[in-house]
């Protein structure tokens, strides 16, 4: 893996991150692909709306289908017909938040699945050689995310019990090696919960382990927003510039762009397809609920200025429609227009950030979307 930096805007960075399975321009949005799928949108789909890396889960592909059915396809790109990049997340935030019964001593974490019950165990150890089985551009290490509030003792076990985690994938990632002819970077993740302190231990242990990258974890969890930035802000300010920085679980556009301001370069959020699964759009003019009665009869597009196949091809008053009689196309266009629409997002960020402009396209963008939920546009013809 490779990642350079071509501009930077402040503390905004527009990059690129070079993989085996292709270049990632940052900053970038990540379509989260946990099962191998990212829900109601098809990869062919994908490529064409310009997703360029998609996520999978440690967690549930392990449960289901099992490593050894994605080891006999050929590994996760094989399996899922994706020949771009994919990260995938170790699985430890699902352990913690699906699981309710489980057991985290030094050495892992014992949980049953929530599928069917079975026991199972993951060590820092497992989770690199599950993730070297799914074959990942971009594997992450195991960490506990510790809850929101948590008190600070909590916090501070759980920094160092992630910290020296992080140490154990790092030794089994250098054991080990890829299995389909293609390299795998490691991701360490910072924790530290909402304490300052905590935050900068927690980056200076991890950057003296030199990672290929570095993710802010346990953000995005409950806490006010502010804090939020003003941890980011913290981490990023403490992290190698020349490493990429990925926020996990992050967010809506607005979270996003405040984020990029203060430095990140990848995302990932179900929010962009579970908001479009309960007719829920984003536009360049604010949100659409699509089960508000007002677009029964409005003719215009989602939005406008958006190229993607839905807006340049259906109404709001169809799509509300596909959305009341219970129809699946609702789901898929719904999702592929609230894709692209982050995509857009992270594009137009990149251009801003390369002309300079990056502040004043924030800025201006915002002022649209806060605007409320959108409303007349043009109607389509």
């Amino acid at each position: 893996m490779n990642f350079t930096l071509a501009h930077i805007d402040g503390s905004a960075r527009a990059g690129l991150l070079v993989t085996d399975h292709g270049e990632i321009p940052t900053p970038m949005f990540m379509p989260v692909g946990t099962q191998g799928t990212v829900k109601a949108i098809e990869p062919r789909e994908l490529r064409e709306i310009g997703a360029r890396i998609i996520l999978g889960n440690t967690y549930h592909l392990y449960l289901r289908p099992g490593t050894a059915v994605i080891e006999e396809a050929g590994g996760l790109h094989a399996f899922a017909a994706w020949d771009g990049p994919i990260l995938t997340d170790s699985g430890g935030y699902q352990v913690f938040s699906l699981s309710d019964l489980r057991g985290i001593d030094p050495d892992g974490v014992q949980f049953t699945s929530h599928h069917d019950g079975s026991t199972h165990r993951f060590t820092p150890e497992s989770v690199i050689d599950i993730q070297r089985s799914l074959g990942s551009d971009i594997m992450m290490v195991l960490d506990e995310c510790p809850p929101y509030p948590c008190d600070e003792e909590y916090a501070a076990r759980s920094h160092e019990l992630t910290a020296r985690w992080a140490a154990r994938c790092r030794e089994r990632w250098e054991a080990t090696s890829p299995r389909y002819g293609a390299s795998q970077a490691l991701f360490a993740i910072v924790q530290g919960a909402t304490y300052p302190a905590l935050r900068e231990a927690s980056v200076e242990a991890l950057v003296g382990m030199n990672f290929d990258g570095y993710a802010i974890g346990g953000l995005s969890v409950g806490e006010p927003v502010e804090a939020m930035y003003e941890l980011t802000s913290l981490c990023t300010g403490m992290l190698p510039a020349d490493r990429p920085r990925y926020l996990m679980g992050v967010g809506t556009p607005e979270n996003i762009l405040e984020s990029i301001e203060r430095g990140i370069d990848l995302f990932d959020c179900v929010m962009p397809t579970r908001n479009a699964r309960n007719a829920m759009l984003f536009t360049r003019t604010g949100r659409l609920n699509l089960r508000n009665a007002r677009f029964a009869s409005d003719f215009a597009p989602p939005d406008a200025e958006c190229g993607c196949y839905t807006c340049q091809n259906f109404s709001r008053a169809y799509l509300r429609h596909l959305v009341k009689a219970g129809e699946i196309l609702g789901l898929q266009l719904c999702t592929l227009h609230n894709l692209a629409f982050y995509l857009w997002l992270v594009g137009a960020a990149r251009e801003s950030i390369a002309e300079g402009r990056f502040r004043t396209w924030k800025t201006a963008l915002l002022r649209r979307m806060t605007r409320g939920e959108a409303g007349g546009a043009e109607r389509k013809r």
